[in-house]
């Protein structure tokens, strides 16, 4: 890629995490403690969701933070496990590429 050529938009998303597979995006509606939130996802569920350990006491995760949700294989829509957290800066950028529209 020449110095004058602008990245495209797969380059550019290739250092973000997005959803894989089965993931979607959510947003957390309450904090239900004992590491289980509450969170409306964007395929329309509304989900019980569990930080896993590796994750519980490096991220703090608050009410209306956005988020990636990978769903249980049983009980698919009711439950699932948040994978990823978005910061306001990443937030941001989603917004810019059309990503994520709240």
């Amino acid at each position: 890629m020449a110095k004058d050529e602008e990245p495209s938009l797969e380059d550019r998303i290739a250092r973000l995490r997005l959803p894989r597979n089965d993931e979607v995006f959510g947003v957390v509606e309450k904090a239900l403690g004992s590491g289980h939130m509450k969170v409306r996802c964007e395929d329309g569920n509304t989900r019980i969701c569990r930080i896993p350990g590796k994750m519980q006491k490096r991220v703090w995760i608050r009410e209306d933070d956005v988020v990636i949700v990978d769903p249980w294989q049983v009980q698919s829509d009711e439950k699932g496990d948040i994978v990823y957290r978005y910061n306001q800066t990443q937030l941001g950028w989603l917004r810019k590429e059309g990503i994520w529209e709240e």
